[in-house]
């Protein structure tokens, strides 16, 4: 794995690099390339809809320079003036609000999913550099921008259905992040495969029964060679030099991210990545075939609830007591999503807001 930049140009390049390199890190780096990438995606969609006709130019409060400064030292350097502005014009603003909301949310989401953790360490966990619950993000990041649409007097559901694919490429892009880093949020064991003092992964033997029991001590997990068709790693990885300092040593490393796992695991963010991009490029190609307003953010909510709930049967997180059923907060926020999707798809048909079909 890539924790941070020293490790992943030295991969590249497969030669030694300086040390301060790793003030950078790869989780980062893909969350950053996630945000430019939605931002783009989005100002796309907003653009095309405001030709459409469907977003309006709103008047927004910018900082100019005073003219009259030039001429009257004692004059204000800047005045603020009001002007128009379309709202792919305030995609900066719009893009920085929901990351914020976004990154707090996370936390916020993160802190329930893991709440002995969180209680043990309050303050550690929520400005920890790891922990970040996607769900949570997307929650509170759609209030915050509810609230900024209000002020500005823009669309709400015409910005929510230009930025639904965005926000599926991003989600893939990020799920890029949690591979290369090595975040620890990867899926149950692969007991198939162990790893060796040297952090090489190796097919298990029937000796390896015992070491493989006290390792995962009844954390779930199966059994799956790879078919000859794949290669190896889409079933089974172990993340050496992984971000979070998981698993066991590597002998004779020298660093600061010396661990890896010691049984293979399924690489789900692998799986996550394929599908979000994959859908991303669906949704973009029906962009233009939906009728109604909520409709593409409706889809959204459908592949997105589809793809987490069925991720997370090989994935292990935190589970609630529900009578006889013990789902995970990823998995009863997928099943509403998919509900709310649904309902939208099939009963919000405004009449009077029907959308221009476009080839």
């Amino acid at each position: 794995m890539y924790p941070d930049f020293q490790y992943l140009l030295q991969a590249l390049f497969q030669h030694d690099m300086p040390s301060w390199l790793g003030i950078f890190k790869t989780f980062g780096f893909f969350v950053a390339l996630a945000f430019i990438a939605a931002a783009r995606a989005t100002t796309s969609e907003l653009k095309r809809k405001e030709k459409l006709g469907l977003l309006q130019p709103v008047l927004k409060m910018i900082k100019i320079k005073n003219p009259e400064a030039a001429e009257r030292p004692d004059a204000p350097k800047t005045v603020m003036t009001e002007v128009k502005m379309y709202p792919h014009q305030l995609i900066t603003e719009i893009v920085f609000a929901a990351a914020i909301g976004g990154i707090i949310g996370a936390k916020i989401f993160n802190a329930f999913e893991t709440w002995s953790d969180f209680i043990k360490d309050p303050v550690g966990s929520l400005f920890s550099r790891s922990g970040l619950t996607f769900y949570g993000g997307f929650i509170v990041a759609t209030i915050v921008l509810y609230y900024y649409t209000r002020k500005y007097k823009i669309a709400f559901k015409h910005l929510c259905d230009a930025a639904a694919p965005a926000i599926m490429l991003a989600y893939g892009i990020g799920r890029l992040g949690c591979q290369f880093s090595g975040d620890g949020d990867w899926g149950i064991y692969n007991t198939a495969y162990i790893t060796q003092a040297d952090g090489v992964l190796r097919a298990a033997t029937p000796t390896d029964a015992k070491y493989i029991a006290d390792v995962t001590r009844g954390t779930p997990g199966v059994s799956f060679e790879a078919p000859s068709a794949l290669p190896r790693w889409s079933v089974a990885m172990n993340y050496p030099h992984n971000v979070g300092y998981e698993g066991m040593p590597i002998a004779g490393c020298k660093g600061e991210y010396c661990n890896v796992l010691p049984v293979a695991v399924f690489p789900t963010p692998i799986y996550e990545a394929i599908l979000g991009i994959s859908l991303f490029g669906l949704m973009w190609v029906l962009r233009k075939r939906l009728r109604y307003p909520l409709h593409m953010f409706a889809l959204y909510l459908i592949f997105a609830g589809v793809e987490r709930f069925c991720v997370e049967l090989i994935r292990v997180n935190s589970t609630y007591s529900i009578g006889s059923f013990h789902p995970t907060q990823a998995e009863i926020i997928s099943v509403i999503l998919f509900i709310a999707g649904t309902g939208i798809l099939l009963f919000y048909r405004p009449k009077n807001e029907a959308l221009p079909l476009q080839g």
